[in-house]
C-alpha cells in the first residue's frame, strides 16, 4: 500500500507541461526504505556504493543568452534516505534550458544543493560543457560475458530458485548487457548492464543468466533491482565477498 501510494503520488504515467525556467520543485523523492523491507534490510545495509547517472543533454543560457549544452554525471550514496524518481530528475535538468547562469560554477552548485536536499544526503557531480570534450567512448565490463551461453529460458518473472553454485572456489567478474525489468510506474523497459563481481563458490553461469533473464517481466525500479540481485546472490549462494 505505502508503495501503491508513492506510485500515485509522483509524476509518472500522467501528463506533463514542459518549462524552461528553472524549477527545483520539479523534483521526487522516493523512500528507498519501503522496498528494502521486502527484501528483508531493515537497518544496516548488507552492501555498499552508489547510483550513476548520466545525464548527455544538460542545457542552459549563459548570462548573454547563448546555450551551453553540456555532458553531466551525477553520484547517489545508497546511504541515502530517498532516491529520485527518474522522470522528475529528467523534467527537473530540463528546466534549466531557458535559465540565464553566470558559470558553470553556478549550475553546479544549484544542481548539487537541489539533488543533495532531496536524496536527503549530499551527493556528487560533474558537469562538462560539450567543447570541452574531444572523444567519449563507452566502457566494456571486464569479466567473462554470460549472453553467449545456450540455455532454453521460459521463465520471466524473479525467480532466485534458479541460481545454483558449483563445488570449486574462485574469483570472478561476470556481466550481462541483455538484462530488462520494467518500470513500477509506467511499466515502461528499462534496459542495463549487469556486472557481478564475488569471491566464493562458483556460481554456475548459466544458471545466472536464467536469473537475470527472469526480471524480464517484473516490475521495479531499477535501483531496487540491483538490490534485489545483489541479496538473492547473497542469500542464495553465499558468497565470501
Amino acid at each position: 500500500m505505502e508503495k501503491d501510494l508513492i506510485i500515485d503520488q509522483s509524476p509518472l504515467g500522467k501528463p506533463t507541461v514542459y518549462r524552461g525556467e528553472y524549477n527545483p520543485d520539479l523534483l521526487f523523492p522516493i523512500a528507498r526504505s519501503p522496498f528494502r523491507k521486502d527484501l528483508g534490510i531493515e537497518s544496516s545495509l548488507p552492501f555498499y556504493g552508489h547510483d550513476l547517472w548520466n545525464a548527455y543533454e544538460l542545457s542552459w543560457l549563459d548570462n548573454k543568452g547563448k546555450p551551453i549544452s553540456a555532458i553531466a554525471q551525477f553520484l547517489f550514496p545508497c546511504t541515502s534516505p530517498n532516491l529520485i524518481e527518474a522522470k522528475s530528475f529528467k523534467l527537473y535538468l530540463n528546466s534549466f534550458h531557458q535559465t540565464r547562469l553566470n558559470d558553470l560554477d553556478t549550475i553546479t552548485g544549484i544542481i548539487k544543493k537541489d539533488l543533495s536536499v532531496c536524496a536527503g544526503s549530499e551527493i556528487l557531480l560533474e558537469i562538462a560543457p560539450l567543447t570541452t570534450i574531444h572523444s567519449c567512448e563507452l566502457g566494456r565490463p571486464h569479466g567473462f560475458c554470460l549472453d553467449n551461453l545456450d540455455i532454453e529460458v521460459d521463465e520471466y518473472q524473479v525467480n532466485p530458485s534458479l541460481l545454483k553454485t558449483e563445488i570449486a572456489e574462485t574469483t570472478e567478474a561476470v556481466y550481462s548487457d541483455i538484462f530488462k525489468s520494467n518500470c513500477l510506474g509506467t511499466g515502461q523497459p528499462d534496459w542495463g548492464t549487469i556486472v557481478i563481481q564475488y569471491s566464493g563458490k562458483k556460481i554456475n553461469h548459466e544458471s545466472l543468466l536464467k536469473y537475470l533473464i527472469s526480471f524480464r517481466q517484473h516490475k521495479e525500479f531499477g535501483e531496487h533491482c540491483v538490490e534485489r540481485i545483489f541479496m538473492d546472490i547473497w542469500r542464495c549462494c553465499q558468497p565470501v565477498n
